[in-house]
């Protein structure tokens, strides 16, 4: 099962490589992992995607918990949330198909970020689903460049935060 965690984390160096260190060492494996600072400027916020049973769960959360940087810890995906990533990918346009690829962009709700002689950049946001079926529509083109962002999560609007 896959899950998605939440750690507010005191933002100082070392935090991210002592908190990836920790589940490396005890055999996580980090599917996705996004950092960013928080409105509070010495607080950021790491979303990590984790698979496992609920006591793989259990273990990493209590693990996390232990840590002294580690602020606050919260299963999002234990609750009705909303998740997104981003991605930037560079499409070969050769042969006249900027048009084509334009118009897939649009479908997708992507935006055309940048333009070159035989290549476009598109900009991208939306689900895990959205962003792979995006990917694999393009693919034919030719995809030169491809870059994505962890999964970032919130918790919906009206929901209790546990």
């Amino acid at each position: 099962m896959r899950h998605v965690l939440s750690a507010v984390v005191q933002n100082v160096p070392g935090v991210l490589a002592h908190i990836s260190g920790m589940l490396a060492s005890r055999g996580y494996n980090i599917d996705s992992l996004a950092v960013g600072e928080t409105d509070v400027p010495n607080l950021s916020r790491m979303t990590f995607v984790v698979v496992g049973d609920d006591q793989v769960l259990e273990q990493v959360r209590k693990q996390l918990e232990k840590i002294v940087t580690v602020v606050r810890v919260l299963d999002v995906s234990s609750q009705d949330f909303v998740e997104r990533d981003l991605m930037l990918i560079k499409v070969s346009t050769a042969g006249g198909k900027r048009s084509e690829v334009r118009e897939l962009a649009d479908i997708f709700r992507g935006r055309i970020v940048d333009v070159g002689a035989e290549e476009v950049v598109v900009e991208m946001s939306g689900t895990e689903n959205k962003i792979i079926a995006f990917i694999e529509s393009v693919r034919p083109f030719g995809i030169i460049e491809l870059v994505r962002t962890g999964r970032i999560a919130i918790v919906r609007s009206g929901c209790t935060i546990e």
